[in-house]
């Protein structure tokens, strides 16, 4: 069994327990395990099997969780989730997606109605059913109705990462036939968005049918869709990702890379494009209209040097402006991943981290990175282990303690401050002095109006110490809607007051949005794009906000890690 499977069981079996109202510390202990394993860069199973090693070796896992393991390992299960699922039915934890619901409310529904599925939920949201019940009334009708609606439009979406994860998997094994040239994703993939519905591969070589039938055959296959002459289509893995093989000529790989990269959109303006220069575009070739002869193929850049363009990077292929831009010699320089000196969010255990300071300091220096800054919660996020105001001063002097000892990179002293529901910080501007970088971010009381969460936002920007707001819309992806509030009039003073909007790398939230980092670009705002890292491994994630602030059309200029550590150092202390 992989890792992700192990954690999946774990991490539901919290929700079960949660829903059933058990014991925090012991519900807990499953949540920490869980994200240890995920991320844990050995297979925990090989392991267990292992008699040479001890699963107790791995920090966070004791020994009721080691027996929970080896239990998974013998069974498939363990008692535990067994118990769960003779009080919950498995459906029970969809509804914890359903934004409005928590654990309390859902076995409250259990309880009185015997309802655990969406529809039934809905059901009774129609009936006004939900209303009768305790603290319940018809503003959380009308928000759980709001909220399964967009459930339902997320259904069969998969995380970027995800995504991303199962491409690298698959390359690496089709790489391996004889005669197979490249492998290369296409699609929403390659455009970086944030999730994707389904996976397209690209195969050229003489070995492309050998790749085919290589394909079909993985392990990992749950189901053969389809398999023709040039393609093959599979349900892959336990969560069923759509994946869809296509063979290529080899003369013909720019025009079907393009064709298949997308969006739908682009392609479109440019085939409109094409036919006024007396030409057809599809994903063979660029031809002429009368004579079928091919004018562009091989390559994405001769396709678009025929139809008078510069090679539009295909993070931007979404005809925002893109080919307008283009023809114009406007296209930005986008920002890249080495263009990142430093990542600015990240956990340590001292406060819900999975690391010790030093060893997310040693990560990021293997990165190559110039500089880090460490930012732990604040205490109102208590299960967090968030510090009081005491503790963040001893914590910024022991960061710069360590930063004297000479690591191979600077490291800041941080802290990532909850903005309470008044908009005031959670610590005093005393103790917010003492850190190098103040992140601000909201964690609690989501489901203000906006008027109440933009007067929140607002009242935090008047804090002189606060230098990014993270996650600046709270969403959680395929999970937790953005909450409201006049972005337009928070980038805007966020702009005033000097204070970096933060991109979150962590795929769960890629925060901000496409859409939102140029409109606040218009307004004058510039950008931190930071992992949220709780383990070293997930400093690895910048890539993905990278990917999104490409999509917004940012340059390294517009991005503060992107400077020297010297600059750097001048830019946060200059609010």
């Amino acid at each position: 069994m992989e890792n992700r499977e192990i954690a999946v069981l774990l991490s539901e079996t919290a929700d079960l327990m949660e829903i059933a109202g058990e014991d925090s510390f012991r519900i807990r202990s499953y949540r920490n395990a869980a994200s240890t394993i995920e991320s844990y860069p050995e297979s925990v199973s090989a392991i267990l099997k292992d008699p040479e090693k001890q699963i107790t070796d791995i920090p966070g896992i004791g020994k009721g969780i080691a027996a929970v393991l080896a239990e998974i390992e013998q069974r498939g299960t363990f008692e535990r989730r067994e118990e769960m699922l003779e009080k919950y039915p498995p459906t029970a934890l969809e509804l914890l997606k359903i934004q409005g619901l928590g654990p309390k409310s859902i076995r409250t529904i259990w309880d009185v109605y015997r309802v655990s599925t969406i529809d039934g939920l809905e059901k009774l949201c129609q009936e006004h059913k939900l209303q009768e019940l305790p603290r319940m009334g018809a503003k959380l009708e009308e928000k759980v109705l709001r909220s399964i609606a967009g459930y339902r439009q997320r259904a069969g979406r998969f995380l970027l990462s995800f995504a991303q994860g199962v491409a690298d998997e698959l390359t690496e094994y089709l790489a391996a036939v004889d005669g197979v040239e490249k492998v290369t994703p296409a699609g929403s993939l390659r455009r970086g968005k944030e999730t994707v519905g389904d996976l397209d591969l690209l195969v050229t070589g003489p070995g492309s049918e050998a790749a085919l039938d290589r394909f079909v055959k993985h392990p990992k296959v749950h189901e053969v869709l389809g398999r023709g002459v040039n393609k093959a289509s599979v349900k892959f893995g336990m969560e069923g990702l759509q994946v869809d093989l296509r063979a290529l000529p080899r003369e013909s790989y720019g025009a079907g890379l393009q064709y298949f990269t997308g969006s739908k959109e682009h392609s479109v303006a440019l085939r409109a494009r094409a036919q006024k220069m007396g030409l057809t575009l599809n994903e063979y070739a660029l031809a002429r209209i009368d004579s079928k002869e091919p004018v562009a193929r091989e390559t994405e850049k001769e396709i678009y040097q025929a139809l008078g363009l510069p090679w539009i990077p295909p993070e931007l292929r979404e005809n925002q402006g893109e080919i307008e831009a283009a023809e114009a010699g406007k296209l930005p320089k986008l920002v890249g991943l080495r263009d990142i000196r430093g990542d600015l969010h990240m956990h340590t255990r001292d406060s819900d981290g999975r690391a010790t300071l030093e060893e997310m300091a040693e990560a990021a220096r293997a990165l190559g990175y110039e500089y880090v800054a460490i930012t732990d919660h604040s205490k109102a996020l208590a299960m967090a282990n968030g510090m009081d105001e005491k503790r963040a001063v001893d914590f910024a002097h022991r960061v710069r303690a360590m930063d004297q000892r000479g690591l191979g990179l600077r490291v800041f002293s941080g802290v990532e401050c909850d903005i309470r529901r008044d908009g005031v910080m959670d610590l005093e501007n005393d103790a917010l002095g003492e850190l190098d970088l103040v992140i601000g971010s909201v964690h609690s009381y989501m489901n203000q109006e906006s008027g109440e969460m933009t007067d929140r936002l607002l009242r935090a920007l008047e804090c002189p110490h606060l230098r990014v707001l993270g996650h600046p819309t709270g969403r959680v992806l395929l999970h937790r809607d953005p909450f409201p509030f006049d972005f337009d009039a928070v980038a805007a003073e966020a702009a005033r007051k000097n204070v970096y909007l933060e991109i979150n790398a962590s795929p769960e939230r890629l925060d901000l949005t496409a859409f939102l980092i140029r409109a606040a670009k218009a307004k004058g705002c510039k950008f931190a794009i930071d992992t949220d890292a709780h383990h070293p491994k997930h400093l690895a994630n910048m890539r993905y906000g990278v990917s999104m602030a490409r999509r917004g059309w940012l340059e390294a200029s517009d991005i503060l890690n992107t400077l020297p550590a010297v600059q750097f150092a001048r830019a946060i202390h200059a609010k």
